[in-house]
């Protein structure tokens, strides 16, 4: 009966020790969520920094679990870099074996004053006060846990089952590794488990080696409450959860055979005694992270190489469903919506020609080419979809529209080639050669630039509402290009006659540019043309207008 007794309020010393890491890390995140995202986003520029916002961030929500899927979400979306997420994870390792050597300091006695310090606020404050109220009631029952738990094991000291148990755990040490690092993982927590070894140790039942392996157990099952969260979610995730569990698996396997002489190292420094549990743990993780620090970088590629990206077909057809081809409406619908995808594709491979030409950078025109291929794929799904119709019982507007939907994502797909056949070649010269356009020929070509992406957003919008007044804007853009390319041209010729070096050096290639710019306008302008002509407003040719006496409204093609 004793012995049952011992177990459970053994079970809920341990209760309240998980209990309180909760409350401490509901409390921080309600009081401080947004902005310890922002700071823990913000300080992974450099390794350093990348190493206190892990260890800073664990103290503050006393999980480093919690920073390493906030550290994982973080790499997902691309604003922290796969290398700096391992090193803020093995800050992350040193923060929560900080909090088990301070909770370890024998400061239980502030345990009532935090308790009722943060109780008053809990209920008395609102927002950032109210948070701050529940993590200081945290922390006051983490200190009470640890009190609870040096009562709980006393009466193990006597205990002649725990003693033969003890004494099969030192002679299996692989058994106690696995042992510990199972309770770790059911806990979600290694400073729980480190802090149950503790007690034990305190009890006087633990040897010194015993303690090494148990704490390498609490460090190897800590790391894998991670990678079983984000065991469904995307690959960059997973790659830095896992790379924790692998470096801290490394460091456990090269100390696991020395854990006697760990032991005895530490006691011959006076270590020994009832904190030896959290101050191995802290001595595991600070030399762990200096270890691993220098190797963050190859770690972060072999687990690239490891998880790779899932093989999947890049901007495949979305919304092209062979099941809405009896029903043209909804058919055509559907194509629709599938070639503004393409016109988004286009507007980014513009997009990123104008941030290489701006900042001088050929890293952004790597992945036009794959763009260029998606944009011709999909075009091609859209003209054999469209093609499958069923006509036989569409409309004469339907036909009308099937003409409409094709002839743009012809013309879009015309983009595309230009874009890559000439526009990236363009930029790619001048940078690989270092030519420097005139600040003034510069801010021409940018201007150029911009309005061509602006012209595409109002195509396509033009191409879905079908709205006239628009389609008079794009229709008189494109007139203004052919001013725009012609005055830049005539500009560009003056500079040349001035001598300037800079105009002379890309002369060729500021009129290149202009023409492809030029170009890609009349594809973009070419969406307004049914709409023009369905109300008598476009004429074929200046010719034709002034031979036949047409009246000056109507805009020529």
């Amino acid at each position: 009966m004793q012995s049952v007794l011992v177990m459970i309020n053994l079970a809920g010393a341990v209760a309240l020790l998980l209990f309180g890491l909760a409350e401490v890390k509901q409390g921080v995140l309600q009081a401080f969520g947004g902005r310890l995202r922002t700071i823990l986003a913000a300080g992974t520029r450099r390794s350093w920094r990348a190493l206190l916002s892990g260890l800073g961030a664990t103290l503050a929500l006393q999980s480093s679990t919690a920073t390493g899927l906030m550290t994982a979400s973080f790499v997902e979306r691309g604003l922290v870099d796969p290398r700096m997420a391992q090193v803020v994870l093995l800050g992350a390792n040193i923060g929560t074996a900080l909090t088990a050597w301070i909770v370890a300091a024998g400061i239980e006695w502030l345990s009532p004053v935090l308790l009722l310090l943060g109780f008053a606020l809990r209920r008395n404050g609102v927002g950032p006060r109210q948070g701050a109220g529940i993590a200081l009631m945290g922390v006051g029952l983490l200190l009470l846990s640890l009190h609870l738990l040096s009562l709980a094991t006393e009466p193990m000291r006597a205990s002649p089952a725990l003693a033969a148990f003890i004494e099969l755990l030192d002679g299996a040490w692989p058994v106690a590794l696995l042992l510990s690092a199972a309770l770790a993982l059911a806990a979600a927590s290694s400073l729980a488990v480190v802090i149950l070894v503790t007690a034990l140790g305190a009890a006087g039942i633990l040897s010194d080696g015993l303690v090494v392996v148990l704490v390498l157990g609490a460090n190897l099952g800590g790391a894998l409450p991670p990678v079983m969260a984000t065991s469904g979610g995307a690959v960059a995730a997973r790659r830095v959860v896992l790379g924790n569990l692998v470096a801290r698996a490394c460091g456990v396997l090269a100390v696991l055979p020395l854990a006697d002489q760990v032991g005895a190292a530490l006691a011959s420094l006076g270590l020994a005694g009832p904190n030896l549990p959290v101050d191995v743990h802290l001595l595991f993780n600070l030399v762990l992270a200096l270890a691993a620090w220098p190797l963050a970088g190859p770690l972060a590629r072999l687990m690239r190489r490891l998880l790779p990206d899932a093989p999947e077909e890049r901007n495949a057809p979305r919304f092209l469903d062979p099941d809405e081809l009896s029903t043209p409406v909804v058919a055509l619908a559907s194509a629709t919506r599938e070639v503004l995808g393409v016109g988004d594709l286009v507007e980014k491979m513009l997009c990123d020609v104008r941030d290489a030409f701006r900042r001088r950078d050929p890293t952004f025109l790597r992945g036009i080419e794959p763009l260029e291929k998606d944009v011709d794929r999909l075009q091609q799904a859209v003209k054999i979809y469209i093609a499958r119709i069923a006509h036989d019982e569409a409309s004469d507007r339907a036909h009308e529209r099937s003409a409409e939907i094709v002839d743009y994502a012809i013309n879009l797909e015309h983009i595309g080639d230009i874009i890559e056949k000439g526009l990236v070649h363009e930029i790619g010269k001048m940078v690989a050669f270092d030519l420097r356009f005139s600040e003034e020929g510069f801010r021409e070509l940018d201007s150029f630039m911009e309005t061509t992406i602006e012209n595409l957003r109002m195509a396509q919008t033009i191409f879905v509402t079908r709205d006239l007044d628009l389609s008079r804007r794009l229709m008189d853009a494109k007139l203004t290009v052919r001013q725009i390319e012609k005055r830049s041209a005539v500009r560009h010729f003056q500079r040349l006659r001035e001598n300037r070096r800079a105009s002379i050096e890309t002369s060729s290639l500021h009129l290149d540019i202009l023409r492809d710019l030029k170009r890609i306008n009349a594809h973009i302008a070419s969406v307004a043309h049914p709409i023009m002509d369905a109300e008598g407003l476009l004429v074929e040719s200046r010719v034709r207008k002034e031979a036949d006496g047409l009246p000056q409204d109507p805009v020529s093609v």
